[in-house]
C-alpha cells in the first residue's frame, strides 16, 4: 500500500511539475518556429496529405530496398529532408484536452510506481532515494531526447530542454515518493 501511496504523490507532484513547465515557463515551447509562408505550406499539405494522419519522413525511399541509403542520400542532396507529424483539417487536440491531460498523468502514474517499487528495495535514507528516483528520470530523458536529436535532428535546445524537464519532473517525484517511503529499509 506505501507503495502505492508513493507512486500517487509521485505522479501528482511529477504533473504539477509539468504543467508549470509548460504554462509557466519557457522550457516547453523552446525549439519551436514559425514556419515560414505558413498558408502556403498549409494548403500544399491539406493538398497532398488531406486526412490521413501519420509521421512523415522525407525525401521517403522504400525501407526494402537493398539501395535504400544510397537513394535516400542522393535524394537528399537536391531536396529538403525532415520529418512531419501530421494532423489533417478537424483532427488537432481540440479544446477538451481531459483526455490527453489523464493519459498524461496514468503515464507518470506507471512511471512513478515503478521508481517506488524501486525505492522500497533499497536500504539507503531520504536523499539516496531521491536520488535514485532522479537518475532513473535522467536516464529516460536522455534514453529518447538524445535519439531523437543524434538520428532525426531534433533542435539541440528543443532536446536541452526536454531532458530538462525530466530530470526536475523526476526530481520532484522522487522527493515525494522518499517522504511517503519515509526511511524505511528494504
Amino acid at each position: 500500500m506505501r507503495i502505492l501511496l508513493a507512486a500517487l504523490a509521485g505522479a501528482a507532484a511529477m504533473f504539477v511539475w509539468t504543467a508549470i513547465a509548460h504554462m509557466a515557463t519557457p522550457l516547453g515551447r523552446i525549439g519551436f518556429s514559425e514556419m515560414p509562408n505558413e498558408q502556403a505550406v498549409l494548403h500544399t499539405m491539406n493538398d497532398s496529405i488531406g486526412a490521413k494522419p501519420g509521421l512523415y519522413i522525407f525525401p521517403w525511399t522504400d525501407p526494402n530496398d537493398p539501395k535504400m541509403m544510397e537513394k535516400y542520400q542522393a535524394a537528399a542532396k537536391v531536396n529538403p529532408s525532415g520529418m512531419l507529424l501530421y494532423r489533417g483539417p478537424g483532427q488537432d487536440m481540440g479544446a477538451d484536452m481531459s483526455p490527453m491531460l489523464i493519459k498524461e498523468f496514468l503515464k507518470q502514474f506507471a512511471q512513478a510506481l515503478i521508481a517506488a517499487w524501486i525505492v522500497s528495495m533499497i536500504a539507503g535514507g531520504f536523499v539516496t532515494r531521491v536520488g535514485v528516483v532522479t537518475a532513473i528520470g535522467a536516464s529516460a530523458g536522455i534514453a529518447t531526447n538524445v535519439s531523437y536529436w543524434n538520428w532525426y535532428g531534433y533542435p539541440t535546445d528543443y532536446t536541452l530542454a526536454q531532458i530538462t524537464i525530466e530530470v526536475i519532473s523526476a526530481l520532484v517525484a522522487g522527493l515525494a515518493i522518499a517522504t511517503v517511503m519515509n526511511r524505511r529499509t528494504a
